[in-house]
């Protein structure tokens, strides 16, 4: 298989979040011309003695919710057959094994609180953290307002939050490539800057004026590359003076995706999300895409 038939991976567990998840995750094969693979982890058996009996039940319940789910597929996203697969183990170390050979890993996800089975928060967040490929969490809770969004017809801004640093080269990367793969999406490249990491950057100390020029500029470098390769993307670059955190969280409600790089730097949370990328998957509402950076 080449990489450019690695799969669009949607996890389910039979929540209308995750049917949500797998309805977004059907779209972007389709669009993107992958294939789609169902993946319903089994839980280990919690109690011993009963593995046989427990595994038995998964199977059955396993079986009939893929069978749903690749029903709902055909009539989400007619021509597309989707493969199915049923693991038995933790949900979040299943799913970082098959991001090794997957395009993509969506998931679905209510937020901070209330989860069962697969859609763990901390499931969703340990998968964001260590999958080998973007991973896309699509909170529930937010329907589309425009019909046309749905039917393929419209897709509306892709936000992505930027650091002036080749981190960020993945980000763009993705986010360009989702932008071209979607006719008529608009790129909002969001890039935070203070006079601290300015003087960081050997950039203007005491002139907040100058240090925005300069962030500017740097992100127009940063972007130049990637606007040459698809002029057919139309971009909007937003330096934000602060945290670009809550410009993010704010964008992620009228956003078809928000895009964030992943970066180390989130060892105090005990996992690998940098505290920009942490804070816009739990608090965005809508679908955020987490990239490996």
């Amino acid at each position: 298989m080449s990489g450019t038939e690695l799969p669009v991976i949607a996890a389910v567990d039979g929540s209308s979040h995750s049917m949500d998840a797998l309805d977004w995750a059907a779209r972007e094969a389709v669009v993107r011309g992958l294939p789609l693979l169902v993946v319903h982890v089994r839980q280990l058996a919690r109690r011993a003695g009963q593995e046989a009996q427990e595994r038995e039940a998964q199977e059955g319940e396993a079986r009939e919710l893929l069978a749903a789910a690749v029903h709902r597929v055909v009539k989400t996203a007619p021509g597309l057959r989707p493969s199915t697969l049923a693991p038995l183990d933790f949900p979040s170390a299943a799913l970082v094994s098959l991001s090794r050979e997957a395009s993509l890993v969506v998931l679905g996800s209510r937020g901070l609180g209330g989860f069962r089975s697969l859609m763990l928060g901390s499931n969703s967040l340990a998968t964001a953290s260590m999958a080998k490929c973007p991973v896309v969490i699509v909170h529930g809770g937010r329907a589309d307002e425009d019909p046309r969004q749905a039917s393929g017809e419209v897709f509306p801004d892709i936000v992505a939050g930027v650091a002036a640093d080749e981190s960020s080269e993945d980000v763009l990367g993705f986010a360009f490539e989702t932008a071209a793969a979607h006719p008529g999406a608009r790129l909002r490249i969001v890039h935070g800057w203070t006079m601290f990491s300015s003087m960081l950057s050997g950039g203007p100390v005491f002139d907040r004026d100058a240090a925005a020029d300069a962030a500017e500029r740097s992100l127009a470098e940063l972007t130049a590359g990637w606007r040459a390769a698809y002029p057919q993307v139309e971009v909007m670059k937003e330096p934000v003076n602060g945290s670009a955190t809550r410009t993010l969280v704010t964008a992620s409600a009228t956003a078809a995706l928000t895009v964030v790089g992943r970066r180390r730097g989130g060892e105090s949370l005990g996992l690998g999300l940098s505290p920009v990328a942490h804070t816009t998957l739990t608090h965005a509402m809508g679908p955020v895409a987490v990239v490996p950076c």
